[in-house]
This record gives C-alpha cells, structure tokens and sequence, in this order.
C-alpha cells in the first residue's frame, strides 16, 4: 500500500491509496456526521439530507447527476450511518476528475429544490416501510433502541415515519449548514491515482468550503433490557445482546475474535451447536457494534414458535460458557478467519477506500493492515476472557419480534445468564 495524505487550509484531508493494477479508481467524502447529532424533535435529517444530495444542484438537475457518472461507466451512492455520512463514487481512472466534480457539487451547491424534497420524503416513508415489513432487518433497529433509549445512539438512521412527514427544507439545509464542516471531512481514495493531480483538484473544487461545525454529541449510555412485540408471522426473530467495546478500545480486535469464534461462520460455536447439533434454527450469528464511546455485541437468531423455548435457555447456555474462553484451536481458527477476510478485502479499491477515510476519522492515524494483522495475532486467552467479563459486566438486552407465546420471561433469562 502506498498511503499519501494532505490537508487544505480550511482543513479538510486527502488520503489516497495507490495501487496500479487496477484501472479503477473509488473515491468518495467521508463526513463524521450522523444520526447520534440529530436532535430528537428532527430524527432521520441526516439520512434526509444524503438523500436530497442527489436531487440537483446549481449546475446539475438529478438526472444530469445520473447521467453524467452513467456515460463513463461509474456508479455513485451514500449512506448513513449513526456516526458518519459517506458520500462515494467508483469510476476508470481516467474519469477521477468528473467523479470528484460531482461529489462537490453535491456537497456544496444542492438547490433541495421543494417539490424533489417531496419526492424524497415519500421515497423515505417508503424505505421505512420496507424496513418495517422485513422483521430480520427492524429487529436491529429495536435491539439498538433497547439498547441505548432515549437517547440520540438508540434511534433509528431512517428517522421515524411521523417526523419523516413533518421535516421541512429548512431543518434539512439547516443541518447541512450546522454539521458539515471541512475539518470533519476525508476526501479518501484508492486504486490507480496520482496523489498530487486528486489534490489539486479538490483544492480547486472544495478550498471554499466553510472548516468548522461545531457538533454537539451526546454520550452513548448502554442501559439494557427488553422488547418484545407480537406478530402474526412463522419465525420469532431475537436478538439477545450485551455492551461490547468501542472503537479505540485495547481489546477492540480481541472482542473481533471472540465474535468470530462464538458466532462468525458454520464452524463457530453457535452454528454448530444451534443449528447444526440441535437443529433450532435455519439463521444464526453474532456481531459487533463499535462507536467512539461505546459498543455492542449481539446473538441474532431466527427461530419456529415451538424452537423458541429450548432456544433462549440453550444461547444463555452457551453464552455462560465463555466465561471459560476459547480452546486453542477456535482461538487460531477465528484469528486466522479475521486476517483472511482483511487480506481479502484489500483486493477491492472501494473497501480499501473505505478503511482509509474511517481509520483517519477515527483514529487520525491512516490505515496499516500490517499492524492490524500483529493485533489480531496478539489476541491471546487472557484477552478474550476480559472481553467475556466486560460483556457479562452490564444487564443483556433482548429484543423479539413474531409469534412469542412460547418465549420465556426477561427475568428468568436473565437468572439464566447470571447462573
């Protein structure tokens, strides 16, 4: 890897990766903007505004966007998350100056034209609808507001259906105008670049964007506890789950290998003793959330009415016997999986994009998979029996979704885990 980083004087930087093996170039402005720096009364605004990005500029109608990253044979999107907004685009290498063009003329020179902001509201109902008609997608969104309630870290990115109607052009250009700053922005790429010529241009394209927001972020408090809601539905989705690690955590990589040897492939603990001994489920696996301040890991199954009652009691099994660690052979088998798939990635201009402009967001450092893999190699069973305690430390959360008449109560779950 060949990592190339700069600044402009409103302070906004450029990291670049270079590689020439490929003919393509992804690029994109990572904002460290998201859903936890919405106030309450405007939830959903930022995933508004990524929206509303597209829908015309100055310069550009919403078709022209299209049209234009179309005729070269590229692709542009965002999304949003609840810690940063991300704005990208993949295109030949001969195409970087039209792509970075567009990303800052949408980031800059939106119109939020009001009858476009009307079609994308709809476009938003829709997407909320969508999610809520799909219980293994909603059912994180629940867990994440079990998890972390009344607060900004718990509610959902797409915004609530109710404030969705009610936001006006105001409160989103508002937002764009009060958050984005250049001194909270990444202009990352990666693939076959010049450093100095992708510098150039977004001097020339972005050196007038305004430096600092200042953001206000409310502390991310993990509370716990539970959430259930009956639907007429043939599987009940849960998702049990307790705090997990933040991003700058010691033990970040060694919670990354506990959730890869506990729930992270067909020859983890959960997969071959849920589904495979026991045959409770057809879907079963962990994750890992991580943010500045706090995190979250969580057991995500899906199961039949009956299943669900020797479910809940055998994860609570399994779960009580990490308290032992890992044998030596899941410990090398999770650390070997976790190295493979970042080795893997590295293969892809877009990921490698990505890494970049996170870790600078995150860390302020660029990103070295070198290192990471001698962290991930680190991980010993001392590690991973401080992970288990950390996640055994708070109160679980359990969220479910579908038929529930055969789930048991929270209290005795939690007398289970505390066994």
């Amino acid at each position: 890897m060949t990592i190339e980083l700069s600044r402009l004087k409103n302070g906004l930087q450029i990291a670049t990766d270079r590689f020439e093996t490929v003919d393509t170039v992804s690029l994109g402005i990572w904002v460290d903007v998201g859903t936890r720096h919405e106030p309450a009364e405007i939830n959903g605004v930022a995933h508004f505004l990524e929206h509303m990005a597209f829908k015309g500029t100055e310069r550009r109608t919403a078709l022209a966007i299209a049209e234009e990253i179309e005729a070269v044979g590229g692709h542009l999107n965002a999304y949003t998350s609840r810690e940063s907004t991300a704005y990208y685009a993949k295109v030949l290498k001969e195409d970087v100056p039209l792509a970075l063009d567009i990303l800052a003329d949408i980031l800059q020179h939106s119109t939020f034209e009001p009858e476009e902001l009307e079609r994308e509201r709809t476009v938003i109902l829709q997407e909320i609808g969508q999610a809520n008609d799909t219980p293994d997608d909603i059912i994180f969104d629940q867990f994440q507001e079990c998890a972390y309630p009344d607060q900004a870290m718990g509610r959902p990115v797409l915004g609530r259906p109710e404030i969705i109607r009610r936001l006006g052009r105001e409160e989103v250009t508002a937002y764009l105008r009060d958050h984005y700053g250049a001194r909270r922005m990444v202009l990352a790429a990666a693939g076959n670049l010049d450093h100095d010529c992708i510098a150039g241009f977004a001097e020339k394209l972005m050196a007038g964007m305004p430096a600092e927001r200042a953001i206000m972020t409310e502390p991310a408090r993990y509370t716990g506890g539970e959430r259930r809601e009956e639907r007429d539905l043939e599987q009940l989705h849960l998702v049990l789950g307790f705090p997990g690690l933040r991003l700058d955590h010691p033990d970040f990589y060694a919670g990354s290998v506990l959730t890869t040897a506990f729930g992270g492939g067909m020859s983890s603990r959960l997969f071959q003793e849920i589904r495979e001994r026991r045959g409770l489920v057809y879907t079963i696996h962990c994750f890992g959330h991580s943010y500045r301040d706090g995190g979250l890991f969580g057991i995500y199954a899906g199961t039949g009415e009956e299943e669900a009652a020797e479910l809940v009691p055998a994860l609570c099994e399994e779960t009580r016997k990490l308290e032992d660690g890992l044998t030596p052979v899941e410990l090398k088998r999770a650390k070997s999986q976790l190295k493979a798939g970042l080795l893997m990635s590295l293969e892809s201009t877009s990921t490698r994009c990505e890494q970049l402009a996170q870790h600078l967001l995150i860390h302020g450092t660029p990103f070295d998979p070198a290192e990471i893999v001698q962290r991930i190699e680190a991980v010993d069973g001392a590690a991973i029996r401080r992970v288990v305690a950390r996640w055994r430390d708070g109160p679980p959360t359990l969220t479910a979704l579908g038929p529930l008449s055969r789930l048991e109560g929270f209290d005795r779950v939690q007398a289970r885990l505390a066994a």
